[in-house]
Parts: structure tokens; sequence; C-alpha cells
């Protein structure tokens, strides 16, 4: 699939799940407010960008802060089961990017070369962020997780779940995503254990 026709994909997506209204936006408003990046984007992508094996090309994430989490979960649809979390949402507003996750100016970005973990399985998310940092990549946020499974569900699999280390809150835990009762999960690990089943998801750049 060309750019353009997985860029276009993807913003269906967020306005058939209510997104632009949620944002006080009509249709025409929000493919305005993005069309500026989907042409920096684009330019970026025929020049110099080359996804790994196994990753995505890239995610539209959305930064209005207008939907609360919790929200955004509940908007995630696998196979025909919506997404919940078992994080308060007052609890869940408490985390933050961490240091050194630097996320672009503007209501909306892409990640690009997204991966969720594989190499990451079964290794604790403090040993996962040593290796980022070796790999030059860089850790997803919650929002950045959520929206990975918002427009590519099935990458969240019943023994492949990921964590999302890009976003703490001072504390030893690390929110994640997997799958429970047939549905999408988010909730949290403790940042020092290892699962067989939870890998760390990381991105090689954001713009």
């Amino acid at each position: 699939m060309m750019f353009e026709e997985e860029f276009e994909r993807q913003i269906r997506n967020l306005i058939d799940k209510g997104y632009p209204g949620s944002m006080g936006l009509e249709e025409a408003s929000f493919r305005e407010l993005l069309a500026p990046l989907k042409e920096r984007a684009a330019k970026r992508m025929r020049e110099d960008f080359k996804t790994g094996e196994g990753s995505l090309l890239f995610v539209l994430v959305l930064r209005s802060g207008t939907i609360p989490r919790d929200e955004m979960m509940r908007r995630v649809e696998r196979s025909g089961k919506n997404g919940f979390s078992v994080m308060e949402a007052e609890d869940l507003a408490r985390f933050e990017p961490i240091e050194g996750v630097e996320l672009p100016e503007g209501e909306a970005y892409l990640l690009l070369d997204v991966d969720t973990g594989s190499e990451t399985l079964n290794r604790t998310p403090n040993e996962a962020m040593k290796s980022f940092a070796e790999w030059n990549r860089s850790p997803l946020t919650i929002e950045e997780g959520i929206a990975v499974i918002t427009h590519f569900p099935d990458v969240l699999q019943k023994n492949h779940g990921f964590s999302l280390c890009g976003s703490r809150c001072g504390d030893r835990r690390v929110s994640a995503l997997w799958i429970s009762g047939g549905k999408p999960k988010l909730g949290w690990c403790w940042a020092g254990n290892p699962h067989t089943w939870l890998g760390s998801a990381s991105c090689g750049a954001r713009i």
C-alpha cells in the first residue's frame, strides 16, 4: 500500500471512531489540520525512510488532550470487541513522557518504524530501555501505544503484548497493553519484572 493510501486509511479510521467531534472539529477541519503533516511525511517517506522488517511503517498519533486515555481505549476495536482500561482516568493522567522522549509540537504527529517489542519479550522494561539507547530507538508513550492498536489492532496478540516505557508517573509501574478475555486491555506491570508474553514497544523516529 502506498503512503497516501495508508495515511487516508488512518484518517478515516479516526473519523469513524469520532475523534474529530471530540476535538470540536468537522471532518473537513480535521483533514485540514492534518494536511501539512501528510505533505511533510510523504516527502520524508519518499526520500530517506526505510522501515525495518516486521515493523509498522508509520502510525498517526493525535495530541489534542481532549480525550481521556481510558476513553481512547474504549474506541479501540479488535475482533469485534472494544478495549478497556483497568487504570482509573485520574491515575492515567499522572503518566507523562519521560526525560529523553521529545514529542513533536502540534496536535498530530507520526511515529516511524514502530516495533511492538518482539526482541524484548521476557525482558524487563528496565532492560529494554538500555537496549533502546543502544539501538537509537525511543520507547512509546501511552497515547502512542493506544494509537498503534487503534490503527493496527491485530498487532496485539494473545501471547504478545507490549509495555509503554515512554510514560511514567514516578513509581515502579510501567503501563502495558495486552489481550484479556479476548479484549485489548490497558494495565500496568512492574518495571523490574519480565514476562514471556510481554515486550516493550519503540519507534525509530517521530515527525
